[in-house]
């Protein structure tokens, strides 16, 4: 891949990371995730776990490579579920989120994933 490649993956990965976790996510998913505070009679690791796929879907979509989008899946399940139980904040909780996304294009580059 060339780099300019790469940076175009890199922004799409943002803009679907931005999809994601505004307008795809809403206010049900936003509270029905949070174990700490659950919604009554809504599983919070249902809701956690469709709110990460959808953001594994958006990086397998733009990488081609499912095994990123798995990985994504994993990733913003924990890293959500740390800022939920308000052991990381807000900000950081975005940081991590664009790191992955860096993570996932060095990986992209490098390696010829399935």
């Amino acid at each position: 891949m060339t780099s300019y490649e790469l940076f175009q993956m890199f922004v799409l990965l943002l803009v679907g990371h931005a999809l994601a976790d505004y307008p795809l996510q809403g206010e049900f998913l936003a509270k029905a995730k949070n174990r700490f505070a659950p919604v009554p009679g809504v599983p919070w690791y249902q809701a956690l776990g469709a709110h990460a796929v959808i953001h594994g879907g958006a990086v397998g979509w733009i990488t081609g490579s499912i095994t990123l989008g798995v990985l994504e899946v994993i990733c913003h399940m924990l890293i959500d579920d740390l800022k939920c139980g308000h052991r990381i904040s807000y900000n950081v909780d975005q940081l991590l989120h664009v790191a992955c996304k860096v993570v996932w294009v060095v990986l992209a580059a490098s390696a010829a994933l399935p």
